[in-house]
């Protein structure tokens, strides 16, 4: 079989050439029994567990309580590389054998993690240089998780040498399902001398001459024309948005190919019926390319931390279901998610109420999901994520949260059979582009950063809008795809939302006319076109290549001082009738205006326009929409498109979401996000309730508790 050693990594695209040369190995596999991300035998229900972790021996204790809580999937080992190899060259196997065989015998499945996400102290002895050097030269520190080169040929070794190990050593254990490769995994910002250098080898293989580059980027202007590769200076102090663009995109390429690189070396032991995986540390990360990665991998997997108590609505969760299901277009698992309080200090402890934890696992099923993980089994007694918390508490005794998962578990083991596979597909898409979330990152158009978002939220504006177009659609109870500049075919979807699509190459907004021409409703945002895929601002007026599609043009811009309204109140939002941040000057071409700014200056220019044009229509939005503005605008272009119904109907606080399961039956799932009982109208084909097992009438009524759910399975069960 042809091996992938840690020197492949290097020299450009060899990892994908690796992983596809590895996989052709594997196609005359018996198709009965390899590994299909949409044909499980059930859903899978658990937790990470590092039983490593524990002041005591309590494997046995462990094991009894997941075994009577009905727990049937467990991911072990990606944590501790310290103790699968705790010197250099020497390597214990007997303390996992341990645990991998007494969750067998339990019927309990193996994800199995690999461990290069946190080296071990006597790597760091040998080799310092492994840590990262970071953009203004600082060297990271030990102490810390991700904080290595991963480009650095000594850690790629070692990387090499320990998954070899585990992999091999676990070759033909069946109660390892799958490998989990790294975890969360980015560049870590690495920047030292060795990326730089490799970073102009990638502008050399994507420009061809320092010539091309200079007229790209611009480089005449501060008279920073380069005139040999030689000359090109580091990336610490650079500001031009170009250059910023391709190192972030250099740094997603180094994650993409080693990734490619650990899914390969696996797959020299993996069985036909066993899959590779990585957990992507929430959904549209902008330090990686979940889309590039993904198609190395069997099956993506996701880490949806979500707010608890009054704030969750399941929106979060959501989102992330969407997103990792459209990243290959089929069933996802979810690795990680809330199991009690999270967060890496005391000021977030928020533990969810009653009926939350089992509602956001059905919320996920609902979307897609095959598996849910909770990190983790038990909660830490030292280390930095003390207070993010597992299913048992510090004391590690049964609990609520305990009795909770126990419920869903013995829930899912009579019903789960039934969920999984679920094939969740919509008629709305929302265009997703990190290229554009990056450029409006330089140069931002949001003044302050919303409340709310995570920490890994930027405030350029782009990510904001895109939660805020998703959030809208939710609300709405709409079911979304995500595609991506990479997706050819739009034809599927009746309506196309897009972020702002700042960043973009003249295919992708020729691809979107396109659609539009031949029937698609297109709902576009302030600032779409206006650069191309180099982030260098188009020369033609704004918005360029889709000036004629969207019937209007314009040359000026403004940022807003303070929110405005629109005149006359358009969509009847009230106190939400405002806009912010950011208005463009459009002058009418064809399009027909929906909105004007209610100011003395800005009033004589339309904020939102509608065109007709081909057989669709272009609905623009030339500035930042309040959440009422936005759900009663996108309201508006899916009535025009045919996609309002019953469940637009249903009392504000109840979700639904549909699919159709893998005998060709419909799911309709039903949750009520409220402390409220709720009685909602059933509006499908008669079938049955799954968890009460009760009959539902069409035209019937679910009754929801609070924090509720109910699934309806058309059709006798």
């Amino acid at each position: 079989m042809k091996t992938t050693s840690f020197r492949t990594f290097w020299p450009w695209a060899a990892v994908a050439i690796a992983a596809l040369a590895v996989a052709g190995t594997r196609a005359q596999a018996p198709a009965q029994t390899r590994f299909a991300a949409d044909r499980m035998d059930t859903f899978l229900y658990g937790a990470a567990f590092y039983e490593e972790y524990m002041p005591q021996d309590r494997l046995e204790k462990d094991v009894v309580l997941m075994e009577q809580a009905g727990i049937n999937v467990v991911r072990v080992g990606e944590s501790t590389w310290s103790v699968w190899e705790p010197e250099d060259g020497r390597f214990e196997f007997a303390w996992m054998d341990r645990i991998v065989e007494r969750l067998a015998r339990a019927h309990i499945r193996v994800i199995m993690g690999t461990p290069t996400y946190s080296i071990p102290p006597w790597m760091f002895k040998k080799h310092p240089e492994i840590l990262v050097t970071r953009l203004d030269g600082r060297k990271a520190t030990y102490g810390m998780r991700q904080n290595m080169d991963i480009t650095n040929p000594d850690f790629l070794r070692y990387s090499e040498r320990v998954i070899r190990k585990i992999t091999e050593h676990y070759r033909d254990n069946r109660a390892v399902i799958g490998y989990q490769v790294d975890n969360e995994t980015t560049s870590n910002g690495t920047a030292g001398p060795n990326v730089q250098t490799g970073f102009v080898n990638y502008l050399r293989e994507t420009f061809g001459s320092v010539d091309r580059l200079n007229k790209i980027w611009g480089l005449v202007y501060w008279g920073q024309s380069l005139h040999d590769w030689s000359e090109v200076p580091p990336r610490d102090g650079i500001l031009n948005p170009g250059w910023k663009l391709e190192w972030d995109r250099y740094q997603d390429s180094l994650t993409t190919r080693f990734l490619a690189w650990q899914a390969a070396l696996v797959r020299e032991q993996l069985r036909p019926d066993q899959f590779v995986t990585q957990d992507f540390g929430g959904a549209t990360r902008a330090d990686v390319n979940e889309y590039a990665i993904s198609k190395s991998l069997d099956i993506a997997a996701n880490n949806p931390y979500h707010v608890t108590q009054d704030l969750y609505d399941g929106e979060g969760s959501s989102y992330g279901g969407d997103f990792a299901r459209s990243l290959k277009r089929t069933n996802y698992l979810v690795t990680e998610t809330n199991a009690q309080t999270i967060g890496w200090d005391s000021r977030t402890q928020f533990p969810p109420y009653d009926g939350q934890l089992r509602q956001d696992v059905y919320l996920m099923a609902a979307t897609g999901a095959n598996m849910v993980e909770y990190w983790h089994w038990h909660s830490l007694h030292y280390g930095q994520e003390t207070y993010w918390k597992g299913v048992l508490s510090h004391d590690l005794e049964p609990g609520r949260p305990y009795a909770e998962v126990a419920r869903t578990a013995h829930e899912l083991q009579r019903i789960g059979s039934r969920i999984v596979n679920l094939q969740a597909s919509h008629p709305v898409a929302l265009l997703y582009s990190n290229d554009s979330r990056r450029g409006t990152e330089y140069m931002p158009f949001l003044t302050t950063q919303p409340p709310g978002d995570m920490p890994w939220s930027h405030p350029g504006g782009y990510d904001v809008e895109m939660r805020r177009l998703y959030r809208a659609l939710y609300r709405l109870n709409v079911g979304v795809d995500f595609v991506f500049p990479e997706t050819a075919d739009l034809s599927g979807y009746k309506v196309v939302v897009v972020p702002p699509l700042y960043i973009a190459s003249d295919a992708l907004l020729t691809r979107l006319v396109d659609y539009v021409r031949a029937g698609g409703h297109l709902v576009l945002t302030l600032k779409s076109g206006f650069c191309d895929e180099y982030s260098t601002v188009r020369s033609s007026m704004a918005p360029g290549p889709l000036r004629e599609a969207a019937g209007f043009h314009y040359q000026e811009f403004s940022n807003l001082a303070k929110p405005l309204p629109l005149k006359d109140d358009p969509f009847q939002t009230g106190a939400e009738n405002t806009v912010t941040d950011w208005a463009e000057m459009l002058l009418l071409d064809t399009a027909k205006p929906l909105a004007y700014y209610d100011h003395p200056f800005f009033g004589k220019y339309p904020a939102i326009t509608e065109n007709r044009f081909g057989k669709g229509t272009v609905t623009y939005e030339g500035t930042v929409l309040s959440d009422g503005l936005q759900q009663k605008l996108l309201e508006r272009v899916l009535e025009q498109a045919q996609l309002l119904g019953p469940d637009q109907k249903l009392p504000a606080g109840v979700r639904v979401k549909h699919g159709i399961g893998h005998t060709g039956k419909a799911f309709h799932y039903y949750f009520n996000f409220s402390a409220a009982t709720q009685r909602v109208a059933y509006a499908y084909a008669a079938g049955t309730e799954l968890l009460s097992n009760r009959p539902a009438a069409k035209g019937g009524t679910l009754a929801l508790d609070p924090w509720g759910v109910a699934i309806v399975q058309e059709g006798q069960p």
